[in-house]
């Protein structure tokens, strides 16, 4: 049976210093809901927490109406995978994971049909017999997951489990969790600081920084709405350059410091005055002009072919280095070196108060619990 799980005003120390300060959040019944952040964000020593491998100095946590504050880890029905794998070297792949139902002294019979069964579910089934020096990377973690989710736990937690594995692997692997997931439909929390891994496998994203949720959504809303600079430069890759918002006859103008401008529609209510701002202009939203059009004036430092798409770093007439992304075209004519023309979807891109902490446009969306 999956649960829901709900966290209120945790607290996590660890001596004199604060980890977690006042930390809320709601994970839905079945949901696949991810921790995303910088390493010593505090995302893991959540996930310990609601595991209870770690003390709580302060704060609620329910898995339904249950207060778990204070329930062994092994009263809490959890499955876990580890960026290690954690699964025995002297076991085969069958006894790793049959492991699990057997100290739950599960029937003989029902041991050997479900460990059967998940070893089918991730695909190792083949290497039954097998001792895990003799697997893959990516095998010894379908075995960890399969030993995992056949406990039939409540809550899946899943602490950086593809971060060893090569990029084509972790590709792979993370289409395989996902997918299981939706087939088994376990609460999961997952943890990791890979923001297309997160993008590719969450149903939510939970995006930290120094313990503090700085913006919960789906991947969508996080990615086109962030709420702030740190979540618009966390998820993916963006520009972050200095702008001024004047407000001329009801319509709100952006101005660059080398005086390109364009209009910009769609700001709160209470942020239509002029001030200085910061404007968050994601590589794929510059446009490369090759007509008479004006725009940025930009001079290629480099580029980058990488198949679909090709980066180029330019340097603009205001001195901001800044990544564009276009589609490749085998008519490119673009060089190092060469001055060139960039618009920009104004549509697309994020505005934010000068400090960095607001976004003042509409349709920020954020899930965290106050």
């Amino acid at each position: 049976m999956s649960v829901d799980i709900h966290i209120k005003h945790a607290v996590k120390k660890f001596g004199n210093k604060t980890i977690i300060p006042d930390l809320s959040l709601d994970v839905q019944n079945g949901e696949f809901f991810t921790l995303l952040g910088p390493s010593g964000c505090g995302k893991t020593t959540l996930l310990r927490m609601i595991a209870g491998f770690n003390t709580i100095e302060g704060g609620d946590f329910f898995f339904n109406e249950k207060r778990i504050n204070d329930l062994d880890p092994s009263k809490r029905n959890i499955g876990m995978v580890f960026q290690n794998y954690a699964i025995f070297p002297h076991l085969t792949v069958r006894k790793n994971v049959a492991f699990g139902l057997k100290n739950k002294k599960f029937p003989k019979d029902q041991i050997e049909e479900l460990t059967d069964q998940f070893m089918r579910l991730v695909h190792v089934d083949e290497y039954a017999d097998r001792i895990p020096e003799r697997l893959s990377g990516g095998q010894q973690q379908r075995v960890a997951l399969a030993r995992a989710l056949v406990i039939s736990p409540d809550v899946l937690l899943m602490d950086e489990p593809l971060s060893n594995l090569d990029a084509k692997l972790r590709v792979e692997m993370r289409t395989v969790i996902k997918r299981i997931h939706d087939d088994v439909g376990i609460t999961t929390i997952y943890v990791t600081h890979d923001q297309e891994e997160a993008m590719a496998v969450s149903d939510r994203i939970a995006v930290m920084n120094e313990g503090v949720i700085q913006q919960i959504g789906n991947p969508q809303e996080v990615y086109q709405r962030p709420t702030n600079v740190f979540v618009a430069s966390f998820i993916g890759r963006t520009n972050i350059l200095e702008a001024r918002l004047s407000i001329r006859d009801g319509r709100s103008y952006l101005t660059f410091k080398d005086g390109f401008e364009f209009e910009i529609e769609g700001v709160l209510e209470d942020q239509m005055k002029d001030q200085d701002v910061l404007a968050s202009i994601r590589p794929e939203d510059f446009v490369l002009l090759h007509g008479e059009e004006k725009g940025f004036e930009a001079v290629v430092i480099d580029s980058t072919f990488l198949g679909l798409s090709t980066h180029y770093n330019v340097t603009l007439a205001t001195g901001d280095e800044v990544e564009i992304t276009q589609e490749s075209s085998r008519k490119s004519i673009v060089k190092r070196g060469m001055t060139v023309s960039l618009q920009v979807k104004s549509d697309m891109i994020n505005v934010f108060t000068a400090d960095g902490e607001h976004n003042i446009l509409e349709g920020v969306k954020n899930d965290e619990v106050e």
